[in-house]
């Protein structure tokens, strides 16, 4: 069984592996009872897709391993603090402990800077710099009270 930190110098070490590969500088490992789960490094070149950041495609594989969407008991470590796209999966994923070693400023003096979504984030939809448009009256909430009625509904 792997400590924090070892788990985290193998996060950056998978980083370091990922940027030889043509990735991204961030690489995250998921642990279940000190069990390596998952490992992944940023493939957002690669597969040509903007949401294959490390931690999301480690939770992607964990959970499937798990085949279960709750990773409850589950550690995430990253060689960097996750975006806010990240930090909504690790939310979702039901994640509750994050190791990580550098931090947003690291990351935006490296060139990526999450400042902007941050910032947009707190916003009211019509208040951000993407147009947002809802249109009411369109029977879109039909879809919930379906989903309310629906008996074998896995609440998540």
């Amino acid at each position: 069984m792997e400590d924090d930190r070892s788990l985290l110098l193998r996060a950056i070490r998978i980083a370091v592996e990922g940027i030889a590969d043509g990735g991204g500088p961030f690489g995250a490992v998921i642990t279940r009872n000190g069990n390596i789960l998952s490992e992944a490094v940023n493939r957002v070149v690669q597969n040509s897709d903007p949401t294959a950041h490390a931690e999301v495609t480690a939770i992607r594989e964990a959970a499937s391993k798990l085949k279960s969407h709750d990773l409850k008991d589950c550690i995430l470590y990253c060689s960097c603090e996750p975006c806010p796209m990240c930090l909504g999966a690790i939310y979702w994923a039901g994640i509750r402990k994050v190791v990580y070693a550098c931090d947003r400023n690291d990351a935006a003096n490296a060139g990526f800077s999450d400042r902007d979504i941050y910032d947009e984030i707190i916003k009211k939809p019509p208040d951000r710099q993407i147009r947002f448009l809802r249109l009411e009256n369109t029977g879109g909430n039909e879809v919930f009270k379906k989903w309310e009625r629906y008996d074998n509904r896995i609440s998540y």
